[in-house]
């Protein structure tokens, strides 16, 4: 049953839900590209390139920056995405109770 009234969240919550999306897909992205270069560093030193101690050091410390904005960010996607969920909950109650009424 649809409700008697317009929606004016409707458009904001899935905006949101393409955001978070999108978002989650570049972290992805960023992961993968993180394990190619752990990858490509690996692969590197087995076929006898050499790479410089600082120059495999500081890779390294790049992956572990890149590893933790990935772990950050996707701290935050779950907790939008959480939030999202509560909004979800409070409009199906609001509308389950008659919030027709109040406006």
């Amino acid at each position: 049953m649809t409700s008697p009234y317009a929606r004016p969240d409707r458009s904001a919550l899935d905006d949101l839900e393409r955001l978070l999306a999108a978002a989650e897909e570049e972290l992805v992205a960023w992961r993968t590209r993180c394990l190619k270069a752990e990858q490509d560093l690996t692969h590197g030193r087995g076929k006898g390139a050499q790479v410089s101690g600082p120059d495999r050091e500081q890779a390294r410390q790049r992956i572990g920056i890149l590893e933790g904005e990935n772990l950050v960010l996707r701290q935050r996607i779950a907790a939008a995405k959480e939030q999202v969920e509560r909004l979800r909950t409070r409009l199906r109650f609001v509308e389950a109770h008659g919030a027709g009424d109040a406006a």
